[in-house]
């Protein structure tokens, strides 16, 4: 029982995200204290986390290191090795979600409906063919998380800037076009989708400042889409999370044009956890508390584990 096991909540990490992830941190190790499990923090060492998971006496990790490590499959494979269970997708599953170029490759393939993209590596030029996408384009650092180095570009004077911060951060950036209409995201927790969430960001886009700093970003829950929406936008989260082998838990995030058609934007499979997040906020409107989310998202890896 995962009650008697010791629960190493993991967190920080060398990634741009540490700070979120600090506070994700913070908050899952004092929920899972009220739910009643023997709890620990870990900042997390890539060079000595063998050891730091051994000095805790940890059996179970509740991940919620976001970004470039703890997110792309490399802590995954470490806790694997270790044969200690834990919370969120495995190592092929993270790799694919924070990859969001091979992940949109994915989901083409398999016929799901996501946003034109294209990736660029340091001295390629933007193919021709994207002007026939128009303006604005997205240009992000293809494995990044939390909307840093993302740009909105409105025209082509601004796009050599916009290439210069995303490679900042990555040796591939994907530009995307972008859909007029509204933003929304799905949370997923042991095969169940949370109620759609409509975000309405008061600045040009849905970025760093938006999701964890500014206090006028509107989140629109119930979403106001109507019942048939909400479900189609439901059914293709739960679809697009069991194309890439999520499990357990995660995020899809939609772009949906002015007809309500849903574009897939990208999978998070380590969600935030911070007072701002959307997972939480979801998990409120169905009357779970967020210790009560905690402790799901820990029975979600323990169903995972028996039937994986």
């Amino acid at each position: 029982m995962t009650e008697q096991m010791r629960i190493a909540v993991l967190y920080g990490g060398p990634s741009a995200e540490r700070e979120v992830s600090l506070q994700s941190g913070a908050a899952v190790r004092q929920a899972l204290g009220e739910a009643g499990f023997d709890v620990c923090g870990i900042d997390i060492d890539p060079t000595r986390l063998t050891a730091q998971l051994q000095e805790q006496g940890a059996e179970f990790a509740f991940n919620v290191c976001h970004g470039a490590f703890g997110e792309d499959g490399h802590l995954q494979a470490i806790l694997d090795a270790l044969q200690i269970p834990y919370t969120g997708s495995g190592v092929l599953a993270s790799a694919l979600s924070m990859d969001k170029w091979r992940c949109k490759r994915l989901w083409q393939a398999a016929g799901l409906p996501t946003t034109e993209g294209i990736v660029l590596r340091p001295g390629e030029a933007l193919p021709q063919s994207v002007a026939a996408w128009g303006w604005p384009l997205f240009v992000k650092p293809n494995r990044g998380g939390s909307s840093i180095g993302v740009s909105r570009v409105t025209s082509r004077g601004e796009l050599d800037a916009a290439l210069q911060v995303a490679f900042a951060y990555d040796e591939e950036v994907l530009v995307e076009a972008a859909i007029p209409g509204q933003e929304v995201t799905v949370g997923i927790i042991d095969g169940e989708a949370l109620p759609p969430i409509v975000i309405q960001a008061s600045g040009a886009f849905y970025d760093y400042q938006a999701k964890y700093l500014a206090e006028d970003t509107r989140y629109l829950l119930p979403s106001g889409l109507g019942s048939a929406v909400e479900s189609t936008v439901q059914t293709l989260a739960l679809q697009a999370f069991a194309e890439i082998g999520g499990r357990g838990w995660g995020r899809v995030d939609f772009l949906l044009d002015t007809e309500s058609r849903p574009a897939l934007l990208e999978i998070n499979s380590v969600p935030g956890m911070t007072s701002h997040s959307l997972v939480p906020m979801a998990a409120r409107a169905i009357g779970w508390s967020f210790p009560e989310l905690c402790r799901r998202i820990v029975g979600a890896a323990e169903r995972s584990k028996k039937h994986g």
